[in-house]
C-alpha cells in the first residue's frame, strides 16, 4: 500500500450509510402515504423493499434495468407483495417522495469525516458511484463531503455502471492515475472489488455487517482501520 497515490471510494453503503437513511425517509413516507392503513407494519415493508431494491440494483448494474423502472417498479413490487390496491399509482408518488427526500438525509457511516481528513492530506480521493446522478450530488454536498474529492465519477455518465471495466478506465484516464498506484474502497464485492481487481488496482473491501464473499481482497469492519492501512 505504500505505493498508492489515489484513492477510489463509492458512495452509498461505503461513506454514506444508505440503509439508515433509506429507513428514515421510507418511515416518513410510510405516515405521510397513510400505508398503514394496508400494511401492518413499516418493518415489514421497509425489509421487503430492502430485498426487492437490492435485486434490481443488481440488474441496473449488469444494465438489465433502466433507470426509470428502477426508481418505480421496486416500490410497485414490494407493495404488491402486502396486495396494496393501486399499486402502480401509489408506487409512483412513493418513488417521487423517496428520490426527492432520501438525498437530504446525512447520516454517515462512523468515523467517516474524521478518515477522509486523514487521508485527504495524503492521497487523492475520488469517488465512483452508480448512483443517480442528480441524487448524488445532494448527498455529497448535504453531508459536506464535496471538497474531499477531486473527482466525482457518476457512472451515468460513463454509460455502464461498475463492474464494466470502462467505468474503472474512465475514473483512472480523468485523475491522470496509474492502476498499480490505485485503491477502489467500496461495500460491493463484485461492483466494487471485482471490477477494480479486473483493471489492476488495489482493493479494499467495506465490509462491517461482515457478509460471506467469494474475492480476495484486504477487508475492513469500519473505515478507521484504513489509518492502520495507509
Amino acid at each position: 500500500m505504500k505505493d498508492i497515490k489515489h484513492i477510489f471510494f463509492d458512495l452509498d453503503h461505503t461513506l454514506w450509510d444508505f440503509e439508515k437513511n433509506s429507513s428514515e425517509a421510507l418511515r416518513e413516507i410510510f405516515v405521510e402515504m397513510q400505508l398503514h392503513d394496508h400494511i401492518e407494519s413499516v418493518e415489514s415493508f421497509i425489509a421487503t423493499y430492502q430485498r426487492i431494491n437490492a435485486k434490481y440494483w443488481g440488474l441496473y448494474n449488469h444494465g438489465k434495468v433502466t433507470k426509470e423502472k428502477l426508481r418505480y417498479v421496486r416500490f410497485e413490487d414490494s407493495l404488491n407483495e402486502f396486495k396494496v390496491s393501486d399499486a402502480s399509482k401509489k408506487a409512483i408518488l412513493l418513488g417521487e417522495s423517496y428520490i426527492q427526500r432520501s438525498p437530504h438525509k446525512t447520516n454517515l457511516f462512523p468515523d467517516a469525516h474524521e478518515t477522509l481528513q486523514y487521508l485527504n492530506d495524503k492521497y487523492e480521493l475520488h469517488i465512483i458511484t452508480n448512483g443517480f446522478t442528480e441524487v448524488q450530488y445532494i448527498k455529497l454536498d448535504n453531508c459536506g463531503l464535496t471538497p474531499y474529492f477531486d473527482l466525482i465519477l457518476c457512472t451515468e455518465e460513463v454509460g455502464v455502471n461498475k463492474p464494466n471495466p470502462l467505468v474503472f478506465q474512465t475514473a483512472l484516464s480523468r485523475t491522470n492515475a496509474n492502476p498499480s498506484q490505485s485503491l477502489m474502497i467500496g461495500d460491493n464485492p463484485e461492483t466494487d472489488i471485482q471490477g477494480a481487481q479486473d483493471c489492476a488496482m488495489h482493493t479494499v473491501l467495506f465490509n462491517p455487517h461482515q457478509h460471506s464473499h467469494d474475492v480476495n481482497s484486504i477487508e475492513i469492519q469500519g473505515l478507521k482501520e484504513l489509518r492502520n492501512l495507509l
